[in-house]
């Protein structure tokens, strides 16, 4: 049985990146509770096959649900864009029709209408999300006279994950991917990124970047449409418990966990580790 008492907002990633998310979201809303979630024994999710990646965030949506989350975002744009959909038609209405999961490829496609004067937009992402063609149907669906072009990143996570974004070596996978995307089309104006550890490797980005085309990181326009999202929605705001904490939970070694995290957090944190499956 589910609890109806007040209960943090849950952040899912299948590793790291989605705690870009998590600092973004905190630095709007940092009145509320939050429970990270990483699936870092598991991780990463880019190369899995749909099946399996919406069985993983299956598994982690309903943890998140069991202790509490009554609304959780999935800070992964893998699990965004192979399992959200799925998650909120065919699991939502048997676990709790009153409770809510959010993607964070949606928040992006809708303001990119405003950020492009060419209409040509890029997306560097993981090889699943490319695949997945999410940002090309999310954005087409808003902007139809956008054209999408995409280009799978498969070296830009381990260089962030293994403390490489400031090395020399990571200037070759990032230059080698830029100009690639900007080959298959010259017209790009605004490049998203569509994985959450990328913005870590931003300053290599625009180095290598023509002048002219814009960088869109995802974690403030969440942010922005995650509170947008809880004024429209004051059913869902009353449940989120207001006492700005923020715990961890891994699945991964815990210390792991805490060395790697603070390259994304810039701070001390503590950290629990939890089985899923």
């Amino acid at each position: 049985m589910l609890s109806s008492s007040p209960g943090p907002i849950g952040v899912f990633d299948s590793g790291y990146g989605g705690l870009t998310i998590l600092h973004a979201i905190r630095q709007q809303l940092p009145q509320y509770d939050y429970l990270y979630l990483g699936d870092n024994a598991r991780a990463p999710y880019g190369p899995r096959s749909f099946d399996v990646v919406y069985e993983f965030t299956r598994q982690a949506v309903l943890r998140l649900f069991e202790m509490g989350c009554h609304l959780v975002i999935l800070g992964c744009n893998t699990a965004s864009a192979k399992a959200l959909r799925t998650i909120q038609q065919h699991d939502l209405p048997g676990w709790d029709p009153e409770r809510r999961v959010l993607g964070i490829i949606r928040p992006t496609a809708e303001v990119i209408g405003s950020l492009t004067e060419t209409r040509h937009v890029g997306i560097l992402a993981t090889e699943g999300t490319i695949k997945s063609e999410s940002y090309n149907l999310e954005i087409q669906k808003l902007h139809p006279d956008i054209l999408v072009t995409g280009v799978a990143c498969p070296f830009w996570v381990p260089l962030v994950e293994y403390n490489e974004a400031d090395s020399p070596g990571a200037d070759y996978f990032v230059k080698k991917r830029i100009d690639q995307i900007m080959a298959l089309d010259p017209k790009i104006d605004a490049i998203i990124l569509g994985c959450t550890h990328y913005p870590l490797l931003m300053p290599k980005i625009r180095k290598y970047l023509p002048a002219g085309v814009s960088v869109i990181s995802q974690g403030d326009y969440v942010a922005s449409s995650l509170k947008a999202y809880l004024e429209r929605h004051p059913q869902i705001e009353r449940k989120c418990a207001k006492d700005a904490s923020v715990h961890y939970l891994t699945t991964e070694n815990p210390e792991k966990f805490k060395e790697s995290a603070q390259t994304f957090l810039r701070e001390e944190i503590e950290v629990e580790n939890i089985t899923l499956g």
